[in-house]
């Protein structure tokens, strides 16, 4: 049985205090009834002496101080889930607003989650192929991994997670594999424009959508993340499927926590963020992954954009110590009109030789992403250096490496934006662009895929009449 309480005795923006409460608990679940009826949802985010502290997820407007009748229900936040919610359509907190039915439950999940036992973890090693030649090529995503896109205003990775979405797969195609999509914070144009894509290709049949507009409570957001999760560890480790969970903009996120943290009064940290932001967001990305003995894995990919494009903002910085790299687009790329603008010299996927090679991707996956990797460093070096002294200045070769970057960019990097890559695909174009070196350059590969690939091209145009 719950219980009921009239005593309010403050409201400071999304938090409320509740006074002479008994045996509540942290996290629990409110129900707060104003005067006119309506009914509004929080949790308890703090006891002490008596009192309760409860964020309010709908907003606090209109609550009355001693009016307005608050309930403590005794449960925690959980998410109904069944095999029903593919292909549906969430609000942030949960609900269906895509005109279908409710869902009638098979379980209902702590949204919080349990924390996975490290010695019950297993390796992340199976390649999860995009369709993007610079993730897959150079930064490749591995089933169980995490690993976030770095993003800056006016950037697309609107467009490039939808891609992403679209595209995903496991290449042994008999495997279940799903979509969980978690909109923080975005406009209604964005929102209605993943949800169209998904639409138009058919992708939504495998797709679940939680989606809390820039409109919605900030307080909202704080579930929203974790509702998308609990979703995906249901799918996961209840239905055996290879789920890609997709969490943008994780920087809206963060702001909606350190609004909280402000309106209880709490000492800030680092640019005012909670001084828990670290342990908050680890909380979220460590549910990725694969547990020994299920069939199914958690791979994330969250996007944030960078304040100012700075790297070193509390958001990023965090964020690229708990996870397994990152993606980073560049502005110039954006500029020269590059898409996807995937900058692929900063970014990094520390779990990318796991997943590629034999019987995963291609024997020689490994060799051509570093000699890829090196070549276009070398050639951005000359581009510099060709800016500071002239182009008279440069040798032979490094004007040969400055054309070799240029057409990295044009070729590998640069592909449209429905345009859907496999693997081979991928690693073809890196080997046309590595013939415009000299063989005695490619030092990072081995012979016996020079003597396999190298000269591939050059055997055909001689066979041809």
């Amino acid at each position: 049985m719950y219980k009921e309480f009239t005593t309010i005795s403050e409201v400071a923006g999304p938090l409320l205090t509740v006074e002479q409460v008994e045996d509540a608990r942290y996290m629990e679940i409110v129900e707060i009834e104003l005067q006119d009826g309506t009914r509004r949802r929080g949790q308890v985010l703090m006891t002490s002496r008596g009192k309760a502290l409860v964020q309010v997820f709908e907003g606090t407007e209109g609550i009355g101080i001693g009016q307005s009748k608050v309930r403590f229900l005794g449960r925690v936040m959980e998410l109904p889930v069944s095999p029903d919610i593919l292909g549906r359509i969430f609000s942030g907190s949960g609900v269906p607003i895509d005109g279908g039915p409710e869902i009638v439950p098979d379980a209902r999940l702590d949204i919080n989650g349990n924390p996975i036992n490290p010695v019950a973890r297993d390796y992340p090693t199976d390649f999860i192929q995009t369709g993007i030649s610079a993730i897959d090529g150079l930064n490749t995503l591995v089933r169980g991994q995490k690993l976030p896109i770095f993003s800056g205003s006016g950037l697309p990775h609107a467009r490039l997670a939808a891609q992403i979405a679209r595209q995903a797969r496991v290449l042994s195609g008999e495997e279940k594999f799903a979509v969980v999509f978690g909109a923080l914070g975005i406009t209604f144009e964005e929102a209605n424009y993943f949800i169209s894509e998904l639409r138009n290709t058919g992708a939504i049949e495998r797709s679940v959508l939680f989606v809390n507009l820039a409109s919605d409570p900030a307080v909202e957001r704080i579930i929203t993340p974790r509702m998308a999760l609990t979703a995906a560890e249901f799918l996961a480790f209840e239905l055996d499927m290879h789920v890609l969970v997709i969490l943008t903009d994780m920087t809206n996120y963060c702001e909606a926590l350190r609004e909280i943290s402000a309106a209880r009064r709490e000492v800030p940290g680092r640019r005012g963020y909670p001084g828990y932001l670290y342990t908050d967001l680890a909380t979220m990305y460590e549910r990725a992954g694969r547990i020994r003995g299920k069939k199914g894995s958690i791979t994330q990919i969250p996007i944030l954009t960078m304040p100012e494009d700075d790297k070193t903002h509390p958001i990023p910085d965090l964020t690229g110590y708990i996870t397994e790299g990152q993606i980073i687009l560049s502005r110039q790329l954006h500029r020269k009109g590059i898409y996807p603008p995937i900058d692929v010299l900063p970014s990094l996927s520390r779990l990318r030789d796991k997943g590629i090679g034999p019987g995963k991707t291609r024997d020689d996956h490994a060799d051509v992403a570093n000699q890829l990797f090196a070549a276009y460093a070398r050639g951005r070096e000359a581009a510099e250096l060709a800016t500071i002294l002239g182009e008279a200045s440069l040798t032979e070769l490094d004007r040969l490496y400055m054309k070799f970057a240029d057409r990295f960019e044009e070729r590998f990097v640069q592909q449209g934006e429905y345009e859907n890559r496999s693997i081979e695909e991928t690693l073809e174009i890196g080997w046309d662009l590595l013939r415009m070196l000299p063989r005695e350059e490619l030092k990072r590969i081995r012979d016996e895929y020079l003597e396999r690939f190298y000269g591939k091209r050059q055997e055909r145009r001689a066979e041809a009449p």
